[in-house]
Parts: structure tokens; sequence; C-alpha cells
């Protein structure tokens, strides 16, 4: 019996990645070097070390990794003033709560990052518990963040839900013991998905229920 959902943040409530993925394309570009998505998406869900190695070859280290930094994240914040909560992310949110579920959020950036934006969107007030880089020593796909998340959220890992769009964040709940739904963004639709117990475009091809049902079946 399913009694908690857990939510990923970047990329899955908010499509914070392709912007991302747009930021380092465009400087990229005006260097004359590419930046093939399906590279970029394969750092996707996980510390981001090795994705400013990547870059910072790429760059040729004209820049420094804090001056990458400070540049990327500029651009960033200036993409974002217009992004919203992804389809049917506030539908599922007002439904898990209607079904009675615990909810938490699992998110390998930091929680000042997470929590800014769910203000803006006002969705922060439906998380009971919020995992962080700022609580484990490491981030996906190291279990940790999930395990942490149904401790506190008092539930058995068989009796939480998962919703992931990248590969590094399903490897993490699968591994935690949760059931896991992949809701890729266009990003990370690009990746190949190991293991997960169902696959949807969008969180409006099913409702919460219709989704639960179908994992109770599969069962």
């Amino acid at each position: 019996m399913i009694k908690a959902v857990v939510f990923d943040f970047d990329g899955l409530i908010i499509d914070t990645e392709s912007v991302w993925y747009e930021v380092y394309r465009e400087m990229l570009e005006d260097r004359g070097v590419d930046l093939p998505i399906a590279t970029f998406a394969s750092y996707v869900g996980t510390d981001a070390t090795a994705l400013y190695d990547y870059l910072l070859q790429q760059f040729n280290n004209e820049f420094t990794k804090e001056e990458l930094a400070q540049e990327s994240l500029r651009r960033h914040q200036e993409k974002m003033k217009s992004l919203v909560a992804r389809e049917g992310v506030a539908e599922y949110l007002a439904e898990a709560k209607e079904l009675g579920l615990k909810i938490g959020l699992a998110s390998s950036s930091y929680r000042d990052w997470v929590t800014a934006f769910l203000k803006e969107l006002d969705l922060l007030h439906y998380f009971e518990v919020i995992q962080t880089r700022d609580d484990v020593e490491k981030v996906k796909p190291d279990p940790a963040l999930y395990r942490n998340a149904i401790e506190k959220l008092g539930v058995e890992p068989s009796e939480a839900l998962a919703f992931e769009d990248s590969s590094n964040g399903a490897k993490a709940a699968m591994a935690a013991g949760l059931r896991c739904v992949i809701v890729p963004n266009p990003l990370t639709k690009h990746l190949s998905f190991e293991r997960y117990h169902l696959h949807i475009e969008s969180m409006k091809e099913k409702t919460l229920k219709e989704v639960i049902q179908y994992l109770c079946i599969e069962d």
C-alpha cells in the first residue's frame, strides 16, 4: 500500500535542467564548440563536479570554476524568470494531499535553491519533509537522500513512490527500495533508464490515483 510520495526537484517539478543546457550550449556556441544534448544529460541528477570538469575542458580553461559558476548562474537566473512548474505537478501534489499521502522531496541541489523556487511557485506548503545535499554526504545516485526522506516520513520503502526525471535519480530511488515513476523532461528523455516501475511522458498522462492503481496491479 502506498502511503507516501517523494518528488525529485530539478527537472521534475520545474525544468531547471533544460535551462542549464541552453545556458552552457549558448556559451560554448559563442566559441565554436558543440555541446551534445546526450552528453550533458548524462551529468544530470547528481553532483555537478564532473559536469564542471567537462565544461572547463570544453572552454579550454578560459574560465576558473568560480567564474564559470557565476556567469552561468547569471544567465540561468535571467532565463528562469518566466519558468513555471511542469505540467501536472500542482495537480499531483493537491491529489496526494486529498488521498491522505505523506509528501516528501529528495534533491541533489542545495536547500536554499529548492525552497526559493517552491516558495515562488507556491508549492512549499505541500512538503512535510525536504532532503537536499545539505543533509547527506553523497547525493544521487547514492540512495541516502531517499532513505532519509522515507525515514523522516515514517514509512517503509515499499510504501513510498518516487517521481524522477533522471537516470541518476532513478538509480537512487530504486536502490533505496522505493517504487519509481519516470517523468522525463525534454533534456532527460535522451537518457537510458535501466530500472523503474512506470514511465510516463507527463503527469497529465495519468492521475496520481491511476499511477498508484497501476503499480498495485503490477505487484
